[in-house]
């Protein structure tokens, strides 16, 4: 790698980095604060169930909107630019969170303020739904193949950072506010920060060049008509495989970095700064911990990583769970029932998971493919996991074991289906021609 090529690397990791990272803190601030602030202040209701579900509601079609965003960036990113695709994200993403700060409350224009909160969140989720395929993609085009899963990695650790940057921020305004000052303005400083951080993304990504791959298929005048028709019939295996995949992340990553903030803050009754300064460290740990994972699939294989790393982290839900019910009183427990599911097991999934999913597809359909099997699973994996986990929680009268059952489900799901793609990819070996060309293991 020439040295002028490995600048540019450095350029491209750092722009999906921080834009990744910027992404993230927008569309995850919403779910901090969602079971905090929106239940009551948009959703009032005299039953505080009743609230917190309406508010993760909205979270939830977030999600419902991501996979419109892959598709509609999906089919640029293909056609046209995958640069042009990530500036546009970013600046949807972070118009539309800026927004969500300056929404009037319930009682200030009635029913009004939940259906404006509404269209921000799908907008939202539109701008992410483009964004996390883009970010990934540059990165693995860029990266040496044999370095793919430590580079597509890299934008990985943005959803750390950001999850790490909306807790601390939200962390430090519950510290030194009191809950009402809290509750009337101070949580709408952190989505109004968003405004610079908006600015900072869009200086960096500028300044980017497209993928070499990409750059190579425009020059031949190879770029796919239409991306997301030649996905569905193309990969449709693949496609399922990806999703059940992905099932484990999306639903670990809420039961911990969204639903257990309202769970030790309303049903355990602890702190609320003390709950968020758990996430916070488990997030900063999971800065180290993604690329390790990522450099690891390198190593041993894709698939193989992928595979035990959805066991290990599913089952990993009960003894935190019962460390954090049982002993709600120690901090100390109650953060590492967090921060080692969270910390550390959860990044052997999410550290590979880039590099696997583009490798599902060819280049002319990759943008569109990675970001439909990532999105709209997503819709059943992320965004209604903190209505589950609310919902089985009362079922349970209050007690977690409902919700760690679904976590190890979720995480035999995704084991299965790593062991799908592997043997998939097998078969496709002893065939003539092979559909995919990358590599698993």
């Amino acid at each position: 790698m020439s040295t002028t090529h490995k600048k540019e690397v450095s350029r491209v990791i750092r722009a999906s980095v921080i834009g990744a990272t910027i992404e993230w803190y927008d569309f995850f601030l919403y779910g901090v604060i969602a079971g905090l602030v929106f239940n009551k202040l948009y959703f009032p209701s005299d039953d505080a169930f009743i609230g917190t579900m309406l508010a993760y509601t909205t979270f939830a079609i977030g999600f419902v909107a991501r996979p419109l965003g892959g598709v509609i960036f999906g089919h640029i990113g293909d056609r046209v630019s995958r640069k042009g695709a990530l500036i546009a994200t970013l600046v949807l993403m972070g118009s539309s969170t800026v927004a969500i700060g300056l929404i009037p409350s319930y009682d200030s224009i009635g029913v009004w303020a939940p259906i404006l909160l509404l269209l921000c969140r799908i907008l939202q989720g539109i701008g992410l739904g483009g964004e996390w395929g883009g970010a990934v993609l540059m990165a693995y085009e860029y990266a040496p193949k044999e370095k793919r899963g430590l580079y597509a990695s890299w934008p990985q650790v943005g959803l750390a950072l950001g999850l790490c940057l909306a807790s601390g921020v939200v962390a430090i305004l519950t510290a030194v506010l009191s809950p009402e000052d809290f509750y009337v303005w101070g949580w709408r400083v952190a989505f109004l920060l968003s405004a610079l951080l908006v600015f900072l993304g869009l200086y960096i990504r500028v300044a980017i060049k497209e993928s070499p791959e990409f750059e190579k298929l425009k020059a031949s005048n190879a770029e796919n008509k239409q991306p997301f028709i030649s996905m569905i019939k193309q990969y449709p295996g693949n496609i399922i495989r990806g999703m059940g995949a992905r099932y484990i992340d999306g639903v670990l990553f809420n039961i911990f970095g969204v639903f257990s903030i309202s769970y030790l803050s309303n049903d355990l009754n602890m702190d609320r700064t003390t709950a968020l300064t758990g996430v916070l460290i488990a997030s900063f740990i999971m800065c180290f911990s993604i690329p390790l994972f990522g450099a690891l699939s390198d190593k041993v294989g894709r698939t193989k990583t992928y595979f035990w790393g959805s066991i290990i982290t599913g089952f990993s839900a009960v003894p935190a769970l019962y460390f954090m019910t049982a002993h709600s009183d120690s901090t100390l427990i109650v953060w590492l029932s967090i921060i080692i599911p969270f910390g550390i097991l959860y990044a052997s999934v999410y550290g590979p998971e880039a590099a696997l999913f583009c490798e599902l597809f060819d280049t002319d359909v990759r943008y569109t493919g990675i970001s439909f099997v990532y999105q709209f699973s997503g819709i059943f994996a992320s965004g209604i996991t903190p209505m589950i986990a609310t919902a089985l929680l009362h079922a349970n009268d209050g007690q977690p074991w409902y919700v760690a059952s679904y976590v190890v489900f979720a995480g035999l799901v995704s084991a299965y289906s790593a062991w799908s793609i592997k043997r998939s990819k097998q078969q496709q070996a002893k065939m003539p021609t092979p559909v995919l060309h990358s590599r698993y293991s």
